[in-house]
């Protein structure tokens, strides 16, 4: 069975946002951690989540406030909770703020070398589902493409699923970007895929695009965490 490594890419800024956005509620999980789950429901082999240094605060609010462990997965990928903790691997990117293509690096340095596909996913995509996942592992492994791309009614997302030819490509980025460049260099090698969710097209940018899901259940964050949910969207209007 061919090998798809996934790289989740959690190391940004948020600066649009004015908080780590990442972190935030969504359903039961954060945004980062709802996305890891999805990750983990697919055939994915491995999950290589790249963080940056200050997320750190996030697990050890957790532990004050007596939190689930399966939040503490920032630092203890062995608490994961999703019954996978195996096929995680969590990453720090010193170098976040020098833009995306650091995290990317990050992650190419930790996957597994048997691995024939590499699957690049945002942090910041909870949309996406599993379903759609798997669709562009099955075209990968089918040979239909080696740059493997979900499209949303013509338009072309997120994820994407490189060949693994395409790694010393990927080591070689520059600055905020991520891998569309490799894309338009290669257009004769790529394979769309058409899906019908919408998730491809979706990320949390700004507050305008964060609309979680209802939870039964009070989040874990709640109190201080609101309070600083409440200035980060007052930053954010600045």
């Amino acid at each position: 069975m061919v090998q798809v490594s996934a790289i989740l890419l959690g190391a940004g800024e948020s600066k649009r946002m004015g908080v780590d956005k990442l972190s935030l509620p969504w359903g039961r999980r954060s945004v980062l951690e709802h996305c890891l789950k999805t990750l983990l429901q697919s055939k994915v082999k491995e999950v290589i989540v790249v963080l940056n240094d200050r997320m750190k605060w996030v697990a050890d609010h957790a532990k004050d406030q007596k939190v689930h462990p399966e939040r503490w997965f920032f630092y203890s990928p062995s608490q994961v909770g999703f019954g996978d903790a195996e096929r995680v691997k969590v990453v720090k990117n010193p170098y976040y703020k020098r833009g995306m293509s650091t995290s990317v690096r990050r992650g190419l340095q930790a996957i597994d070398s048997r691995s024939r596909g590499i699957l690049i996913a945002l942090g910041d995509q909870p949309l996406i589902k599993t379903r759609t996942i798997n669709a562009l592992i099955r075209a990968f492994v089918q040979k239909k493409g080696t740059i493997v791309v979900p499209s949303f009614r013509g338009k072309q997302g997120h994820p994407v699923i490189f060949h693994c030819r395409y790694q010393k490509e990927l080591m070689e980025l520059k600055g905020d970007v991520g891998g569309r460049s490799i894309i338009k260099r290669h257009p004769e090698e790529i394979r769309l895929v058409r899906v019908r969710s919408e998730g491809v097209m979706k990320d949390v940018d700004i507050w305008e695009d964060y609309h979680p899901p209802h939870s039964p259940h009070p989040s874990p964050l709640s109190g201080d965490w609101q309070a600083e949910v409440g200035r980060g969207k007052r930053k954010g209007k600045k």
